[in-house]
């Protein structure tokens, strides 16, 4: 299964495509509206607009050797924690080897914008952005499919 922190997901129809094409059910979590699919394997969960609503949905879901995209560090380290590969949408892999700077680097811009220090700005996403994303995503996509086939390894 795949689960996607969709509500300013940029790669979704990477997603589909690279999804389609290895056969894994996608769920697109979000607090707002979706475009509905009338395809089987494509799911919509939508959440309350609490805080972290979607996060939560997908930390209480996700399990090992499901993928999941979201750019939300603490989101990230939760699914990491279960044994979900994670991406951010640009491609960035997040697993038990860097997570933990992960969350310190998010920590300490988030300390720098408080302070003044940073503007905070994030760059834009780029076309290099999804060619690296699709590049990850296939690679999970397959190491999904030999962790979920039986005597599988993650």
């Amino acid at each position: 299964m795949i689960y996607v922190d969709a509500d300013a997901c940029p790669v979704k129809p990477e997603i589909l495509k690279v999804a389609e094409r290895h056969g894994i059910e996608v769920t697109f979590v979000a607090n707002s509206g979706l475009r509905p699919s009338r395809d089987p394997m494509v799911h919509n969960v939508i959440v309350s607009n609490a805080f972290d609503a979607a996060d939560n949905w997908i930390a209480e879901h996700a399990g090992a050797g499901d993928i999941v995209v979201t750019a939300d560090v603490p989101l990230a380290g939760r699914c990491v924690a279960t044994g979900a590969l994670v991406t951010g949408p640009t491609g960035r892999i997040f697993d038990k080897t860097n997570i933990g700077m992960a969350t310190a680097m998010r920590d300490l811009g988030a300390h720098l914008r408080e302070t003044g220090e940073s503007k905070g700005y994030n760059a834009a996403f780029s076309p290099r952005d999804r060619s690296a994303f699709l590049e990850t995503f296939d690679r999970l996509c397959r190491r999904s499919k030999i962790h979920q086939a039986p005597g599988g390894q993650p």
